[in-house]
């Protein structure tokens, strides 16, 4: 015979269990032992179940209330061993959500759970909450707020061990707009901008532009400031991603002189307009820009000064000077050289210059510096024509 079902008779038999659920509660509850720690646990367990039962209920019938959920939950956690705590953590969930157990209580057990996921190893927590979430879909319509609950803890774990997209992911889960409970608008752009870092940080700027724009229809509800100068910065970051560098340095100047931000966040956001604005086609929008940067005392500072100051004085940047300033860009940033600055700059000191002599100068081939300056002057952002049978650029002056 079963040796759980064997104990759940004995106990039915002795006259302690009074009804036909208990006896089935007192089944599930023995899936939490099995043969770890023998009998006398079992009976350890049970004695737990036993005051609570009368506690509750005084012998009335019925299952156990939640307040002896919450004290066999820190039960389990503080004695049970890690090789054996997932299986015992998953009995008491499934036990947790059966259907004999009042709504009430079962929202009490779950909102514990929650509190009690940091305390979880975190080998097994993962799985934990992803069995957790998945026991309740069923009934998720009941459990809304603790299934939030959940999704904030599990998504936090995921955080921490910087799988971003994976603690994005648990957070799209909670129901904000599709769900019976309403919540606030602060905190739903809260959760809406926290998807959007945690995308951008992974790289992923098409699924985080798609929760930054739903924090943007929030804005005029939001009620704390700090969610706003939040959304100023993930739009930097985006534009930043999207390689609109121009649009980038403009708003990350802004958070620069931003007195909400910490002062190394005020730096930090100056080093990446410094950054983006080197990165930014040239053009009349850079030029006011580096004007900018290069009059604030504070840029003389940072690392990409010394880029900045040859831009803002028109002279020609070497591929080599270049090989410091690369090591301050993140990935999305590489594709971008200044082979469109030192055309301009070229543009100052030479008439006409041939394909071949300017591709030298960038450090590029012929055909690629011929096919950037055709660009820049489609554009209207250089003046100029090109001489394709002669192989020669003829350059304007704007003065």
């Amino acid at each position: 015979m079963d040796k759980k079902l064997e104990l759940s008779r004995t106990l039915y038999a002795s006259g302690k269990v009074k009804d036909i659920s208990c006896l089935q509660f007192c089944y599930s509850l023995f899936k939490l032992v099995d043969v770890f720690h023998g009998d006398k646990y079992v009976c350890s367990v049970y004695c737990s179940y036993d005051f609570r039962y009368r506690w509750r209920h005084d012998w009335s019938g019925g299952l156990a209330g939640g307040k002896g959920y919450q004290d066999l939950l820190d039960q389990i956690l503080s004695k049970y061993k890690k090789t054996e705590l997932k299986e015992a953590l998953e009995a008491f969930l499934t036990s947790s959500l059966d259907e004999r157990l009042s709504l009430v209580d079962a929202k009490s057990v779950l909102s514990f759970f929650a509190e009690r996921i940091p305390r979880i190893g975190k080998d097994i927590v993962k799985d934990v909450c992803h069995f957790t979430l998945a026991s309740i879909q069923p009934r998720i319509v009941s459990f809304e707020e603790q299934v939030t609950n959940i999704r904030l803890a599990l998504s936090k774990i995921y955080e921490e061990d910087g799988q971003w997209s994976n603690s994005a992911e648990v957070l799209c889960g909670i129901p904000l707009e599709s769900g019976q409970k309403i919540y606030t608008a602060d905190f739903k752009m809260e959760v809406y901008l926290k998807i959007t870092q945690l995308y951008l940080e992974d790289e992923n700027h098409v699924s985080a532009e798609a929760y930054l724009n739903r924090a943007g229809l929030l804005q005029a509800e939001v009620s704390k400031g700090q969610l706003h100068i939040i959304y100023k910065v993930c739009s930097a970051k985006m534009a930043d991603f999207r390689r609109k560098f121009s649009d980038a340095a403009r708003r990350y100047i802004q958070l620069s002189y931003e007195s909400a931000i910490h002062p190394d966040e005020r730096m930090t956001s100056l080093k990446r307009a410094m950054i983006c604005t080197i990165l930014s086609s040239a053009g009349q929008q850079r030029s006011k820009q580096l004007a900018a940067l290069f009059k604030d005392e504070r840029c003389q500072h940072l690392p990409a000064f010394n880029i900045l100051n040859k831009m803002y004085l028109e002279r020609i940047i070497r591929p080599s000077e270049l090989e410091d300033f690369a090591a301050l860009l993140s990935q999305h940033q590489k594709a971008t050289t200044a082979d469109e600055h030192n055309i301009l700059s070229a543009s100052k000191l030479y008439n006409n210059i041939t394909f071949s002599e300017l591709g030298s100068l960038l450090g590029v081939s012929g055909h690629k510096a011929e096919k950037v300056t055709a660009r820049m002057i489609s554009e209207g952002r250089m003046t100029g024509t090109i001489d394709q049978l002669k192989g020669i650029i003829y350059f304007k002056s704007t003065k």
